[in-house]
């Protein structure tokens, strides 16, 4: 649980609750982090420190190009006074083939950009209440045809066990059309990446915010393209922001909304 103080509290937003089959059955008030200011600025530090931190610090053998014993030839020759195999073959030097890298990269390289824990807490919550925000949502690209963000569907989302039941639930909430924009959109990467267990670049979809990990419709939901399913208690700037751009097209229950509200607090000075 975090305390997140900002300027102003504004009105709490009041959103429809869904039904399965697409109906409002009522209304819920959503908690006062949907409702505080969008800092963009924010979000990308945060957002750039967390992707960072996944990074993984590269380096060269120390030895790498350095195995080959050559002896430069002196002068006389009529060839650069470089380290040579007996056949003339040149060894060694970083413009040799196979010989060392000139400035190979090392593992005291600075990758991660450390942020405070309160601007992390700031952003993520930031980044939340994007979510609420029609205009960022729809200049990420997400395609949905409901009037009110975020959705709120009723508890019974997160039973949901078979990928096919997840998949009417979502065309009747008509939102089915962003995933098959994230569908659409699925590409094979550019360069060595597809040797390296990610062959397919694939555009963010949906996010479902449930309130446990163990819900079932984490299962139905991970093999549909571009959607992600976390729990509320891990819910970061990662999956709120991806790429660091707020606004993700978001789906959440009211137990979820529970779980957000202890998470956050919101205070005004």
């Amino acid at each position: 649980m975090g305390v997140i103080v900002v300027p102003t509290r504004s009105t709490l937003k009041r959103v429809p609750l869904y039904s399965l089959d697409g109906s409002v059955v009522g209304e819920i008030t959503l908690p006062e982090v949907f409702s505080i200011p969008v800092r963009l600025d924010i979000i990308r530090r945060a957002f750039h420190a967390a992707f960072t931190a996944r990074l993984q610090p590269k380096g060269r053998d120390e030895l790498a190009g350095k195995r080959r014993v050559g002896e430069s030839w002196g002068i006389n020759y009529s060839v650069a006074r470089v380290p040579r195999l007996d056949n003339g073959r040149a060894v060694f030097v970083p413009q040799a083939r196979g010989g060392r890298l000139a400035f190979p990269p090392t593992t005291e390289k600075k990758l991660r950009e450390l942020v405070n824990k309160r601007e992390k807490l700031l952003a993520t919550a930031s980044a939340l209440a994007a979510t609420a925000a029609e205009e960022l949502v729809r200049l990420r690209g997400h395609r949905f045809s409901v009037s009110t963000l975020p959705i709120v569907v009723v508890n019974e989302l997160e039973s949901v066990e078979r990928t096919s039941t997840l998949k009417g639930i979502l065309q009747a909430l008509k939102v089915w059309e962003d995933v098959e924009r994230a569908q659409s959109g699925t590409k094979i990467r550019a360069g060595k990446g597809k040797m390296r267990g990610r062959r397919y670049y694939v555009p963010k979809s949906l996010l479902l915010v449930v309130s446990s990990s163990k819900a079932k419709v984490i299962r139905a939901g991970r093999s549909l393209p571009g959607v992600d399913v976390v729990s509320a208690d891990m819910l970061s700037v990662i999956h709120l922001a991806p790429g660091g751009h707020p606004g993700r097209l978001a789906i959440l229950t009211p137990r979820a909304l529970e779980v957000l509200k202890n998470r956050f607090q919101v205070v005004a000075p």
